[in-house]
């Protein structure tokens, strides 16, 4: 048995260096040597084939799991999980800007449950209620319901005893309308309504991973569904280039650090005296704080009317500047083709205003959403209360 455990993880190895892109002629080794990252990647695959083999050595650790994602219209990006013994499936957003699971309940009474995959706690031989009580909201939608306790798998990773929410009430017809069941946050635990311990955490708590961060791929203007990866306890070195950049974070709620400045045009326009910008999976675009809104359209050449939804026109993007982030001195280039969202045979400017009150003093908020994380990959570290970013490729 252990020299199969062992021919399957060279196998894997040899894949994993196969697959990394070449350079100028040069091997895949050469390459992770120049970056100082050979012994990184070597320590974060090891166990990659004993995971694809899993169900045959039950007893390996989980260390890393790979999420991929369904992209729907550039807006939304959700994977499934299954909760429950036996398992019952269910779409979540991932979503960094928020930290509690929830799925619909067999209970939920709202139109916008009967489209949607609805939790049976009665079928399920793992379930246990708390007794507790909730209610949130979200940028659209809110919802109530109650607490309990089941398992949960994400990624092939499984949490048996983790808290989630259940769905008894979804008003309005945004969750009705969404392509995904339910949420499953990602941010930090001091965010969570009723105390509960997101899941991510409990991947820590529990010993699953081998590294105390997920990192995050976002596919843009996809032809199918693919919608890229969240990759839990690891980072995957193919899919970005160059160096990374790390970044502490500012507080340990949200994912927000602090940007030095904007420039469009080549002038620092916006953020002169700093800002602050929260990293999330869950807000399709990059809200700007709204006292600079219509200077920042109109420094893009975007008409201010919101009635259209800032509508450009699509002939005008290869005119129009480069919007360029300042981060931990380091400058994160967004041409217009990445900003400029197409849909349905509109381009939309990918933008909307920040009305929410900055929770530090660090200065205004923006939120750097799916738009932004289309164009670097993402390292989200809580063992280190940092983000890191690349060049998504």
């Amino acid at each position: 048995m252990k020299w199969l455990i062992l021919s399957l993880l060279c196998i894997q190895l040899s894949e994993c260096l196969h697959r990394m892109p070449l350079h100028r002629g040069k091997s895949k080794r050469s390459i992770l040597e120049e970056r100082g990252e050979l012994k990184h990647f070597l320590e974060t695959h090891r166990f990659d084939s004993a995971l694809k083999y899993r169900a045959l050595f039950p007893n390996l650790p989980a260390q890393m799991g790979n999420e991929p994602l369904l992209n729907s219209l550039d807006t939304y990006y959700y994977g499934s999980i299954t909760v429950g013994t036996p398992p019952q499936s269910f779409t979540v957003l991932l979503d960094t800007g928020s930290s509690n699971l929830w799925v619909p309940s067999v209970y939920c009474y709202s139109t916008s449950c009967d489209n949607h995959a609805k939790f049976d706690p009665s079928q399920s031989s793992t379930f246990s209620s708390t007794g507790k009580s909730f209610s949130m909201s979200y940028g659209a939608g809110s919802l109530s319901g109650y607490f309990g306790y089941d398992t949960v798998t994400v990624a092939g990773i499984t949490i048996s005893h983790q808290e989630l929410g259940l769905s008894k009430l979804e008003p309005g017809s945004y969750f009705g309308y969404a392509p995904f069941d339910g949420v499953l946050g990602l941010a930090y635990p001091s965010l969570a309504r009723g105390g509960a311990t997101p899941v991510f955490n409990n991947m820590i708590n529990d010993n699953l991973l081998e590294q105390s961060l997920f990192s995050v791929y976002l596919k843009r203007n996809s032809n199918s569904q693919d919608g890229g990866e969240v990759l839990f306890g690891g980072i995957d070195y193919s899919l970005y280039s160059g160096q990374i950049t790390w970044v502490p974070l500012i507080q340990e709620v949200f994912w927000t650090i602090a940007v030095q400045s904007v420039i469009i045009n080549g002038q620092s326009s916006f953020c002169s005296q700093g800002c602050q910008a929260t990293i999330d999976t869950g807000t399709p675009r990059i809200t700007v704080p709204h006292q600079y809104l219509t200077e920042f359209l109109q420094e893009i050449g975007v008409q201010v009317n919101p009635s259209t939804d800032y509508l450009v026109n699509c002939d005008n993007i290869p005119n129009m500047p480069t919007l360029t982030f300042v981060i931990n001195g380091v400058e994160f280039p967004i041409p217009a083709s990445v900003y400029v969202i197409r849909q349905n045979g509109f381009c939309i400017a990918g933008f909307m205003p920040t009305y929410v009150y900055p929770p530090t003093n660090d200065g205004p908020l923006w939120i750097l959403g799916d738009v932004f994380l289309g164009a670097f990959y993402s390292i989200f570290d809580m063992g280190n209360n940092r983000m890191g970013f690349a060049t998504a490729v």
